[in-house]
């Protein structure tokens, strides 16, 4: 069994993305259940200290946005690799539907309001990608944006946007905030065998909508808009990683070796106490040792 290397999924920036001809499924990362959940286990440890060091130094912060076709596995990614990270170090938010207020903004307003606070992880199920990917593929969405009608005819419009996100994705970094993106790449078969066992299983019939097996009929399409939305859109310092998403824990393993890697590479330090601070703690301490 290989070391893994994460940065094989990553995307190069300026390279053209064919997502056929990049892998949904790989050998397994692991040799059985148990040794899954041992390596997971060792990552979240490790996750775990990086996390506290992070929220320590409250000078960095996280944002880790998610995005993929419908049962491709986000939100079980998400509550397997953080699942020991401390919850006040860590924010998740779903965006759905926009609201009135929201449509009445420019498409970045609502996901802004929700960035991680500086010694966080933000975690975004779904995020401003929607507005270059479900909105590409369904124009009616874009009508009712209440944008400029000259702006509903120019064809420079969803290269405008993938210049928008670069910006502010940009900007966060010169803040402070590094920016991480999964793209969770189930195949057409998964997805389907996955729509069935939400039927078959009553336990899981709530995850299941009509609108899931009506979104199927535009799989080429959203194929399409990721492909060009992961090209146009995967930077030096927010890069997106193309992970292969059939085999859930192999998912798992590899956004957790990502999520740590880039919290490693962050210039991060427990705060030193200086000369004044020192002596104080120091009196401190012989006031309480001495039963105060």
């Amino acid at each position: 069994m290989r070391p893994m290397n994460p940065e094989r999924f990553r995307v190069r920036p300026g390279k053209r993305v064919r997502l056929k001809d990049l892998p949904t499924r790989l050998a397994p990362l692991y040799r059985s259940k148990a040794d899954y959940q041992d390596k997971l286990e060792a990552q979240i440890g490790r996750l775990r200290k990086l996390q506290n060091l992070l929220y320590a130094d409250d000078r960095r912060s996280l944002l880790l946005v998610f995005q993929a076709m419908d049962a491709a596995g986000k939100d079980s990614c998400i509550k397997h690799v953080m699942s020991g990270v401390n919850p006040q170090g860590c924010q998740v938010f779903s965006f759905k539907h926009p609201s009135a207020e929201e449509l009445d903004h420019d498409f970045l307003w609502r996901t802004s309001r929700a960035l991680p606070e500086r010694g966080r992880i933000g975690i975004f199920n779904r995020s401003y990608y929607e507005e270059v990917l479900i909105v590409r593929v369904h124009p009616e969405i874009l009508r009712a944006q209440k944008l400029p009608r000259a702006r509903l005819q120019d064809h420079d419009l969803w290269e405008e946007r993938y210049r928008s996100i670069r910006e502010m994705e940009a900007h966060l970094e010169r803040s402070g905030t590094r920016v991480v993106k999964f793209f969770l790449h189930v195949s057409r078969d998964e997805q389907r065998r996955r729509f069935l066992e939400r039927i078959d299983d009553p336990e899981k019939n709530w995850k299941f909508s009509p609108r899931d097996v009506e979104e199927r009929e535009y799989w080429k399409d959203y194929r399409r808009a990721y492909e060009a939305c992961l090209a146009a859109t995967s930077t030096k310092h927010a890069p997106w990683y193309v992970v292969p998403a059939d085999d859930k824990p192999n998912a798992r393993l590899i956004v957790a070796e990502v999520v740590v890697r880039t919290l490693d590479k962050l210039d991060m330090a427990y705060p030193q106490p200086d000369a004044a601070r020192r002596r104080e703690l120091l009196a401190l301490r012989r006031q309480l040792a001495r039963g105060a």
